[in-house]
């Protein structure tokens, strides 16, 4: 029970994750009426958000508001969600429920903006949603023209309202080495991006089933390697040796 945390009520050891037949399951059964389906994909999410709540909890000294926060953003994608978009669940989610938060701790920073620069901003970040809903991407030049002001006015109201953070921030730990952000920053000066991008992905479609389902499962669905284990049956050394092993056939391919 030591590793036992409640957060909004909710025993975060009891998380229940769904499989992707269960996840399908439920929402065909949730766009055919059932209510339930909707409240069973809820809670077997919970993970996915309580994975993306941690990143920001250095940010808050109320976990609980931002845990509630991360759930409206899963819930809105559960509700917008559709199987013939043919991508994961996650995949959807995870932007809708980062919005959430990111929207959540813009609003309630400690930081003196004026509230004329935070009106452009907002306004900005509408339309910028409106308009990416639609599949329609637009520049600060349009969004200015829109609102009626300068782009150097919505490009300064935009990066006013940006939360600062210290390249040093951990964003990813499971019992080994910490991941820290500037771990993950982009080297604008490397021109080759795309290249290495297209490599991963054709390393990622050379492992095995096991091993691409491990690496999903711990890399984008913030999953632990007992939590696997239990899962896929197995132990959780040797969740640990796929994972290397898997990894290290990726690094191979790509350097």
């Amino acid at each position: 029970m030591r590793h036992t945390v409640l957060i909004s009520g909710v025993n975060t050891s009891n998380i229940k994750v769904l499989s992707s037949e269960e996840m399908d399951d439920l929402f065909k059964k949730y766009y055919n009426g059932d209510i339930s389906a909707r409240e069973k994909l809820i809670n077997g999410n919970l993970k996915l958000v309580l994975s993306i709540v941690q990143r920001f909890a250095s940010k808050t000294d109320n976990l609980d508001d931002l845990f509630q926060i991360g759930c409206v953003g899963l819930i809105k994608a559960i509700d917008n969600f559709d199987l013939s978009f043919n991508v994961k669940f996650s995949t959807y989610s995870v932007p809708m429920i980062l919005g959430e938060v990111k929207r959540y701790l813009r609003d309630d920073s400690q930081m003196r903006i004026s509230r004329g620069i935070k009106n452009i901003a907002y306004q900005a970040l509408k339309i910028k949603d409106e308009k990416n809903k639609n599949g329609i991407d637009i520049t600060t030049d349009e969004i200015a023209s829109i609102i009626g002001v300068s782009n150097y006015d919505v490009i300064n109201a935009l990066d006013s309202i940006k939360e600062p953070i210290s390249m040093y921030e951990p964003i990813y730990n499971d019992g080994g080495d910490t991941i820290y952000l500037f771990d993950q920053l982009e080297d604008t000066k490397n021109k080759e991006d795309l290249d290495i991008k297209l490599a991963l992905n054709n390393a990622f479609e050379t492992l095995k089933d096991r091993e691409k389902s491990i690496i999903t499962d711990r890399f984008l669905m913030g999953k632990t390697q007992t939590e696997i284990s239990s899962e896929l049956g197995i132990s959780q050394a040797q969740v640990s040796r796929i994972e290397k092993n898997a990894l290290e056939k990726i690094k191979k391919l790509i350097t």
